[in-house]
């Protein structure tokens, strides 16, 4: 992504919205974007609207994440940000949400909103006009501006606005961890002139000097460090910038609590830069879901298939077992969360009803039930994935109802093929998921060719019983709609889809089978072994690639799917485990595109958990809502541990975590708990962040120390090392044999101070806070609340052997550790 930022010069950001002006829709607010309202009026908001307000905040940041992702190229992975944004605010629920509160607050904001926030994705990320999506940015955000400033009054809103711009600048770090420093760069430099000409300039100015001279200081540096393709001074001037922003925060306005909502909305934002850093290396996890949800769709109409012919139990059997596998996929929860309504639809209206109808020997309830499952199905895939991922998942559909049609053309039912051919012209003139007017759009040729060339030339060949144009026209579809996929998807992408069009081939061969067409069967797995082995766009490489035994798994099921076949044995059991194999593919092959980084991604939502851990609001928050806290807090550290599990090499590793998206939701609501607690509202917050971000917890139990863990630090201490909140000070210190040191608590949550076992000379007796004898012991101790370090306390050690003794502290053991180094 080198230099593919440039264009960013003239984004807009986050606090400046004043200087955007088009399509301003009137209002009750002012010509300026303010509210009539007086300050001292606005000034008594509830604590609830505060939180809303806030929320508002993390919100106008994620908007401009969207565009900068489109600025550096990554148009695709903006318009998700911004789908999935949309998504979010329609879907917020309670009293006090921020789709709600913003309605009621001033409709024609909301509209104005609404309307810029899908035309931002659909006409600007998707059709690539930054230009027409820069526009729609600015609308939107001076839109959720002109709200908070009519909820909390200018104060507040300035400090919000502060904080909003630590965020965009906080930006280049996403943009420079995917190498995309000339955007680093502009996005810095712009929010620097951009702040220059703000109202928040001169009212932090006058606030707090220091605050203001920090601030510019270290935009400055952002800008400088991006320019010298220096990663890692953009990451930590960004921080200095933000942490500055927040501190302006608490200057300006009158109200920590509203201050202190003000900064969780940051650490929010920040969570969703994650999670547009670790989606700039490829498709998301959720396009994963939704191309695995398309099989249902195939297997939906192999039992309707099955039905027809009279095969009503081995039709059964196919929803049956479906219906098993969908319950255990790692779809069925992402369908739920994505849209409750498409699930339902899906299982109950669709499965559901479907197996039922088959047991009554039912033909219009079965062809309902078809119709909901993929009526279901396609929203749903629309609401997991951007309109081009539904799309490219829509393609492999037609390649697989095409294959389909001639299965059944070669049965000897023409007119039944024809039928069904005839449906699949309706749904494309339709524009089912975008697949008619995407294809055109793409490519007019391609577009004739499929359409008026082989979809339509492939009806009159079945109607006229035509083997050799059959055989043309299915070939034409399939190389078409390839092309189609590789033009606009990624290789990840097209990997994806094409493993599902696998899927529904083999899953073919067992309806042929349970038909008693054996030897076509065999053909049918023989022929998809083949197509992957001459590449199957691009997804053989890209498997094999990504994870080699899996790739190995994959071709040895398809082998024994056609084995089976050939051996005249049951294809179905053999089909079912290839398409074990082949989701697991699917998800193989875009955690491998879309986790590259991961790592950098955890890295930045590390930086979030330091900086919470010795943040004002930290207190703040532990003070006001215990529960609140314990879920941010756990919610955070489940973010990171699925970051880090999208860059694992192993299945294995990874599906111990959390996805990125699942993790990235629960920690956006732990947070949104967390605002509505720190603004004095924990009751009337709309979500229950304890129940989505984190398993529940027993009780902590009471914290004590042990032996050697003193009050105050003892006068003949040799050394001191200070427990800051994530860190000790000095990280190393080389002492004297027979020397003493303490550990005293010098800022932060209890710390531990805990010997690594096998970091430790042979020869020294094992030393840690509370007097355990193993490391194993220490580390069973703490989670029954003993060997702890607090506030007044010190931990004190004589060091008699010589050699490097390397140490911990056990509940922030990502950031501390420690070395004592005796001579």
């Amino acid at each position: 992504m080198k230099g593919s930022g440039a264009a960013i010069a003239s984004l807009g950001l986050a606090g400046c919205s004043e200087t955007t002006e088009e399509k301003e829709p009137e209002s009750e607010s002012g010509e300026d974007g303010t509210s009539p309202e007086s300050d001292e009026e606005s000034a008594d908001a509830k604590p609830a609207e505060t939180a809303v307000a806030a929320e508002w905040n993390a919100m106008r940041a994620r908007l401009w994440d969207a565009l900068a992702a489109g600025e550096a190229g990554e148009t695709g992975a903006g318009a998700a940000i911004a789908g999935r944004t949309f998504d979010r605010f329609e879907q917020a629920s309670g009293e006090y949400n921020a789709h709600e509160m913003l309605e009621e607050t001033d409709k024609s904001r909301y509209e104005a909103f609404e309307e810029a926030l899908v035309e931002l994705r659909t006409e600007g990320l998707e059709q690539n006009d930054i230009a027409r999506g820069r526009e729609e940015t600015g609308i939107a955000d001076k839109q959720l501006r002109g709200a908070q400033q009519t909820l909390v009054g200018e104060p507040t809103v300035q400090a919000f606005d502060l904080q909003a711009f630590g965020t965009t600048v906080a930006d280049s770090v996403m943009l420079a961890s995917a190498g995309a420093f000339d955007a680093a760069e502009t996005v810095a430099n712009d929010a620097f002139e951009r702040f220059e000409g703000a109202a928040v300039h001169d009212a932090i100015g006058e606030a707090d000097g220091d605050v203001y001279e920090a601030f510019e200081a270290a935009m400055k540096s952002v800008a400088t460090a991006a320019g010298n393709e220096d990663g890692e001074s953009v990451r930590s001037s960004a921080s200095d910038a933000l942490e500055a922003a927040i501190d302006g925060g608490y200057a300006l306005t009158p109200s920590e609590s509203a201050a202190g909502a003000g900064e969780i909305a940051a650490y929010q934002a920040r969570g969703w830069d994650a999670a547009a850093l670790a989606g700039l290396g490829g498709p998301s996890t959720a396009f994963a879901h939704a191309a695995a949800l398309t099989v249902y769709r195939a297997r939906a109409h192999d039992a309707a298939w099955l039905f027809e012919r009279g095969e009503h139990e081995a039709a059964a059997r196919v929803v049956k077992n479906a219906f098993e596998h969908f319950e255990g996929a790692r779809a069925h929860e992402a369908l739920e969360e994505a849209s409750e309504d498409a699930y339902h639809r899906f299982e109950e209206d669709g499965l559901d009803a479907l197996a039922t109808a088959i047991e009554n020997d039912d033909p219009a309830g079965v062809d309902t039930a078809v119709d909901a499952i993929d009526d279901g199905l396609v929203t749903g895939i629309e609401a997991l994935g951007t309109g081009s991922e539904a799309t490219l998942i829509e393609a492999g559909f037609f390649k697989a109802r095409t294959e389909d049609a001639v299965e059944r053309y070669r049965l000897g039912e023409n007119a039944v093929a024809a039928e069904l051919v005839s449906g699949l012209f309706e749904t494309f003139e339709a524009n089912e998921a975008g697949f008619h007017e995407t294809l055109e759009e793409t490519d007019e040729s391609l577009y004739e060719t499929f359409e008026e060339e082989h979809l339509q030339g492939l009806i009159k060949a079945c109607e006229n019983g035509d083997d050799a144009a059959v055989d043309e026209h299915a070939t034409g579809i399939r190389e078409t709609l390839l092309e189609f996929e590789t033009t606009i998807g990624s290789p990840a992408q097209v990997s994806a889809v094409e493993s599902g069009y696998m899927t529904a081939r083999v899953f073919d061969a067992g309806v042929l089978d349970a038909l008693g067409a054996s030897g076509r069967a065999e053909t049918v797995v023989g022929e998809t072994f083949e197509y992957f082995e001459n590449g199957a766009g691009g997804f053989h490489e890209a498997l094999e690639d990504a994870d080699h035994d899996r790739y190995e798994s994959f071709e040895g099921a398809l082998g024994d799917a056609q084995a089976a076949a050939g051996n005249d044995e049951s294809v179905g059991a053999t089909a079912r485990a290839f398409n074990e194999q082949a989701v697991a593919a699917t998800y193989t092959v875009v955690a491998a595109a879309g986790g590259s980084f991961g790592a950098a991604a955890a890295s930045l939502m590390d930086a979030v958990y330091e900086t919470f851990e010795g943040a004002r609001v930290h207190e703040l928050l532990e003070e006001a809502d215990q529960e609140a806290y314990e879920g941010f807090e756990a919610a955070l550290e489940e973010y990171i541990a699925a970051l880090e599990a999208s860059d694992a090499e192993s299945d294995a590793a990874r599906e111990t975590e959390m996805d990125v998206d699942t993790a990235a939701e629960a920690f956006a609501t732990a947070a949104l708990q967390a605002q509505f607690a720190v603004a004095g509202a924990a009751d009337a917050a709309p979500v229950d962040g304890s129940a989505d971000t984190a398993e529940e917890t027993e009780s902590a139990p009471d914290l004590q120390g042990g032996p050697n863990v003193v009050e105050g630090v003892p006068d003949d201490a040799d050394h001191v090392v200070e427990m800051q909140a994530t860190a000790y000070d000095p990280e190393t210190l080389t002492v004297k044999q027979g020397e003493t040191v303490a550990w005293k608590h010098a800022a932060g949550e209890p710390h531990t101070v805990t010997a690594f076992e096998d970091g430790i000379p042979s020869d020294a007796t094992y030393w840690a806070s509370g007097g355990f004898d193993s490391e194993e012991g220490a580390r069973t101790g703490w989670e029954n609340g003993n060997g702890a370090v607090q506030s007044g306390q010190s931990y004190v050690h004589t060091f008699e052997t010589t050699g490097e003794h390397e140490y911990v502290c056990i509940p922030h053991e990502r950031f501390m550790t420690g070395t004592i180094v005796v001579e």
